[in-house]
């Protein structure tokens, strides 16, 4: 069988693809950067990829025509960003930019694949922030499409029930290229540790292990759920 990583080559990504590949199942490997695809696949046994620009979004399906491998039976996600700036400097563009990335590409993407995760009893995991649940400061712009993919996670597991599973997996901040301008200084990244009952940031393993779960016939009997990765945050005073 093959999973389908969408962000491959990010952290999250990355260790998803690695763990998929160890666990004997082929990972089809997606994201826009063609020499790190091409390194990852390497890592995985020849896996096979395809590089995909989410962000032009009319252009996924012809992109993905002819590449969907009849085996597959899940579709994971990864890709994303981290936006964060105070609300009077968030442009228009940014809540756009934001949507298109998260939740459209996402659809786009899984609408190409459908057909086969229908044929396969297959399962998707999107991904949500802690941020949705909490509420934090300067979060507007992320946290307004990562709350649309909640209830994307939600409407599709009522849609594409009973044949695919959908749910969404809320991490916290965790070691990535994207969170290292926050985790950078020493300070800061101890701070944002002893906010978590854990004692610790999140590592790209801790939600590419939940995600594999989910994808996984181990999880046969869940759909439309929002779990947290998140050291305890979103529900530990």
């Amino acid at each position: 069988m093959t999973i389908a990583i969408v962000g491959a080559t990010g952290a999250i990504g990355r260790a998803l693809a690695r763990r998929v590949f160890a666990a004997g199942t082929r990972p089809w490997l997606i994201g826009r950067d063609s020499s790190k695809l091409e390194a990852l696949s390497a890592e995985c046994g020849g896996a096979p990829f395809s590089v995909l620009d989410v962000m032009a979004s009319d252009t996924i399906a012809s992109g993905l025509s002819g590449q969907v491998p009849d085996d597959c039976k899940g579709l994971a996600y990864c890709a994303g960003d981290i936006v964060l700036k105070p609300l009077k400097r968030a442009s228009p563009v940014d809540f756009l930019n934001c949507f298109s990335l998260h939740v459209v590409g996402a659809v786009e993407v899984l609408k190409s694949v459908e057909p086969a995760l229908k044929k396969n009893g297959g399962s998707v995991v999107l991904f949500s922030s802690v941020a949705v649940q909490q509420g934090f400061t300067n979060h507007a712009v992320i946290s307004s499409a990562k709350g649309a993919i909640e209830g994307l996670t939600r409407a599709l597991a009522a849609e594409l029930a009973p044949k695919v599973r959908v749910n969404a997996i809320a991490p916290s901040i965790s070691h990535s290229a994207m969170a290292a301008p926050m985790l950078s200084k020493e300070s800061m990244a101890a701070a944002l540790a002893k906010s978590h009952p854990l004692g610790r940031v999140g590592e790209a393993e801790d939600s590419a292990a939940l995600a594999y779960f989910l994808l996984s016939n181990d999880a046969s009997w869940v759909t439309g759920q929002i779990i947290g990765v998140d050291g305890g945050r979103s529900a530990v005073a």
